[in-house]
């Protein structure tokens, strides 16, 4: 980098605040009587609020004080589904479940301790995964009074209600430690009665196989399907009298990695035809019955459909994430809400296939360039976090603001994430420290025999998991100058034992047993090897985290700063786990680049 780009950064306008504001984002799409209704954040306030699409205008229903979010299992999901007159939704403050005519103010439904998620409204009912503390199970709310019926538990988890059209049939997914939902999952049917009650479970799939089952779905005639990965990808099967068979389908992942409850990304119809979205070479598409409404778009999220529309929200390489509907008959798209970009469509960095050679495999992701006219710019390699999550070649206004200021950026899907079937996921078993770390050391390497970057001028980052891959890269080798570290993991044997029960036993799979390969640990373990760390490194840390507790970062950054290493490190007082305000987030973000501008030798 040289001086001349320090001079264009301060004549740039895309500031970090422009960045944040325009991460507005949508969730949980859903159709029904009184029309079209989605879950709304908005980065200012951090708040989500529920809103309804008539008289062709968007209307918010959410009164100041709420916020439609639940935190079960941490991550949340399915915070709201429609009603006969309204609509239910799990506030975040209490996470309890309220219901709310159209016209009126939220009234609660339920009290106490527990907390609610994925909720489905079924024959007056609203079907819920509740927590209390460490035990899960399933529940049906009575929506005219809020009497609680149990549905099922003596399973460690549960997602994914779901009720036969002729209300005689219960399905819902189930799962025990040590498994994670992504590993092995059991697809589990319950009759009614007349009476009400329901027969004992049954295990449909997954019972005797090793396979991950998620986003059952009854069709019209009452038929259940669901998305397994069986056959290596999570593709569509249906019951027949011989089990699940499966739907003519891509060789292609139809779904993510379930981190929350509630997502659809299919849905059965009649036949044996299907509305879906799957993923080609990390690049979201959209079939109905095998025409294609994929269109511009390259993500699909929370698909709904009618006679005469598909429901979805979409994002592309040059727009934000949007509320849009697609005309069955003519594939003429409309966007309701959102799609904006924060910057004119020709200063946008597009996003780049990145398919390259790393270790015994090879890795995936995709590459932006920069934006500043430099021939050699430096880069900063992004690290998602799960780490069984992915990343997504659609407009990310956070990726634009390094790419406004003369860094290329390399945002990975390495071994381990989804979006590439169950074998590229199950890369990361017993692996985690080690493959991630391969394929993002890989990517410079990469880059720059092409000729893309500097190789001598390369920073990576990372949230969460992706905080603990950075930690890794920074201690094990020598390809960064300098990292960023947000609400990462230091110490994976303190977070085994600090961190929630979703989560309880990821670490085994990751890594192993604690105890019997103790020896694995410590040398996976950033903080035990702090001292290989010669790098500056940048931490941000929200103080009410429960997934990565805040000791894990006090700890390295103190080890740091005894062996004279420069560190700077960012506490909010206001955040859990993944930052919400608008302003902690602009903040963190202008830190970090200020950061690795002092590593380069530019001025602040």
């Amino acid at each position: 980098m040289n001086e001349t780009h320090a001079s264009s950064q301060k004549a740039e306008p895309f500031s970090a605040a422009n960045a944040v504001a325009a991460g507005v984002d949508f969730a949980e799409l859903q159709i029904g009587p009184h029309g079209l209704f989605w879950n709304e954040y908005r980065p200012e306030d951090g708040a989500c609020r529920i809103w309804q699409w008539r008289d062709d205008k968007a209307h918010c229903l959410t009164p100041q004080g709420f916020s439609a979010r639940s935190r079960v299992y941490e991550y949340g999901g399915g915070a709201f589904c429609l009603t006969d007159d309204g609509i239910v939704f799990v506030n975040e403050a209490d996470q309890q479940v309220y219901r709310q005519s159209l016209t009126g103010e939220p009234e609660a439904l339920t009290s106490g301790e527990c907390r609610y998620g994925d909720v489905r409204f079924a024959n007056g009912q609203v079907l819920a995964v509740e927590e209390n503390r460490d035990q899960h199970r399933l529940v049906a709310i009575d929506v005219e009074n809020g009497t609680r019926h149990l549905l099922a538990e003596g399973a460690d988890f549960y997602a994914s209600p779901t009720l036969s059209p002729n209300g005689q049939r219960l399905a819902w997914i189930e799962w025990s430690r040590p498994e994670q939902p992504w590993t092995a999952t059991r697809l589990m049917v319950a009759d009614r009665h007349s009476d009400g009650r329901y027969t004992q479970p049954r295990c449909v799939a997954g019972h005797d196989l090793e396979e991950s089952l998620q986003q059952p779905r009854f069709d019209d005639s009452g038929r259940l399907s669901c998305l397994t990965d069986r056959d290596g990808f999570w593709q569509p099967w249906v019951e027949s009298a011989q089990g699940l068979r499966p739907l003519p389908s891509a060789a292609a992942d139809h779904g993510p990695a379930p981190w929350q409850l509630g997502s659809c990304t299919w849905l059965p119809l009649a036949e044996d035809t299907y509305l879906a979205s799957w993923t080609e070479d990390g690049f979201g598409r959209l079939g109905l019955g095998g025409k294609d409404f994929t269109g511009d778009y390259s993500r699909f999220r929370s698909l709904a459909l009618d006679q005469q529309f598909i429901y979805c929200i979409a994002a592309s390489p040059i727009s934000s994430a949007a509320v849009i509907t697609i005309d069955r008959s003519t594939g003429q798209v409309n966007v309701l809400a959102g799609g904006g970009a924060p910057l004119p469509a020709g200063q946008i960095s597009i996003p780049q296939t990145l398919r390259y050679p790393s270790g015994a495999g090879e890795a995936h992701g995709f590459f932006y360039p920069e934006m500043t006219g430099l021939a050699k710019p430096p880069l900063v390699v992004f690290i998602h976090g799960g780490p069984t999550s992915a990343c997504y070649p659609m407009l990310d206004p956070r990726i634009q603001y390094w790419t406004q200021r003369g860094f290329a950026v390399a945002d990975l899907n390495y071994r381990g994430s989804s979006g590439y079937g169950r074998e590229y996921r199950q890369a990361l078993h017993l692996s985690w420290g080690e493959v991630d770390v391969e394929d993002a050391c890989a990517v410079v390497s990469h880059l720059a025999e092409r000729g893309l970057i500097d190789g001598d001028q390369a920073f990576i980052r990372g949230g969460s998991a992706g905080g603990y891959t950075t930690l890794c890269a920074l201690a094990f080798h020598k390809v960064f100058r300098a990292g960023a570290s947000l609400y990462g993991v230091s110490d994976p044997v303190a977070l085994a034992r600090a961190t929630h029960k979703f989560e309880g036993d990821y670490l085994d799979w990751l890594i192993g047993d604690p105890v019997a390969d103790a020896e694995r640990y410590a040398a996976r373990t950033p903080l035990l090897h702090a001292d290989n760390i010669s790098v500056p490194v940048i931490f941000f840390q929200g103080e009410l985290d429960a997934v990565v507790v805040p000791q894990q970062t006090r700890d390295m950054v103190e080890a740091l700063e005894e062996n004279g290493i420069a560190v700077e490190a960012h506490y909010y007082a206001d955040e859990r786990h993944g930052f919400r305000k608008a302003g902690n987030q602009a903040h963190a973000l202008e830190q970090e680049w200020l950061f690795y501008r002092r590593v380069l030798g530019l001025q602040s």
